[in-house]
């Protein structure tokens, strides 16, 4: 239990060390704010007259915000790799090395840091969502439940980033192979457009993605979803939230481990 308390004491630490330096980096929090706005005006404004209200039984902008959301938490993990392949690209990870703290401290405080900046991500985003016509049509509890499992997806996904940070050999490849992975996992999902409309093995894929059932999840939760739309005919979909938490615990079982493996690796190179 010491062992614990310790980690989560010199994890703290070390999130307030990244929150410190996003501080007095303003621009990385202001272009982290301004894509998703970017986002939710293009696809409201340019894309949602194309779609419209027929494609998807409810207006397009309330089932947009959910897709976006889930999108940009997930995007938003990506800093935790980015983070730390700067980290060790500096020389920082040395110098935590020498300190007498847990070795899961750094990656603790890693991704708590950025669930922070997540949430005040989700807080403009939602801010926005408001100004162009998305509401909250449930109770204050299923709305916070809806907040709360995607910021738990996140920082599963962060884990994954984590990993990868520590892997490859520069902040530019982290970028990279976020790049190449996130971008067909958010599109090949019904983030934008309902998955009812893409064709066959597409639609196959985009029904078991855990992003699509944690966009679903979320569309329900803040009351987004028509009375008339039809049932999802496939299972994650007819359980979003059980699905999407069933994805997270397994990701954080998996690459929990194996990001603390790799860090202890790293740091003694």
């Amino acid at each position: 239990m010491s062992a614990l308390t310790g980690a989560l004491g010199d994890g703290a630490v070390v999130a307030k060390r990244n929150l410190i330096k996003i501080k007095r980096s303003p621009e990385l929090l202001i272009f982290s704010t301004l894509q998703p706005i970017m986002f939710i005006l293009l696809f409201a404004y340019v894309f949602g007259s194309a779609i419209g209200q027929d494609r998807t039984g409810v207006n397009y902008r309330e089932f947009l915000i959910a897709g976006i959301f889930a999108q940009t938490v997930i995007f938003g993990a990506t800093l935790t790799g980015a983070g730390l392949a700067d980290d060790m690209k500096k020389g920082i990870i040395d110098r935590f090395r020498s300190l007498p703290m847990s070795r899961s401290a750094v990656l603790v405080g890693r991704t708590t840091s950025d669930v922070l900046n997540n949430v005040l991500v989700i807080t403009v985003m939602s801010l926005t969502g408001l100004v162009v016509g998305w509401r909250i049509r449930t109770s204050f509890l299923e709305a916070l439940a809806g907040f709360l499992l995607l910021l738990l997806f996140a920082y599963a996904i962060s884990w994954v980033f984590a990993w990868i940070g520590l892997l490859v050999p520069s902040v530019e490849v982290v970028q990279s192979a976020s790049f190449i992975v996130i971008f067909p996992m958010t599109f090949i999902a019904n983030t934008f457009v309902p998955e009812s409309g893409l064709p066959g093995p597409l639609r196959t894929v985009a029904e078991w993605n855990p992003v699509s059932s944690l966009t679903q999840a979320a569309r329900e939760l803040f009351g987004n979803v028509a009375a008339d739309m039809p049932e999802p005919t496939a299972w994650p979909l007819q359980n979003p939230v059980l699905y999407t938490l069933i994805w997270s615990v397994l990701i954080l079982v998996v690459f929990v481990p194996l990001a603390v493996r790799q860090y202890k690796r790293a740091a003694s190179r």
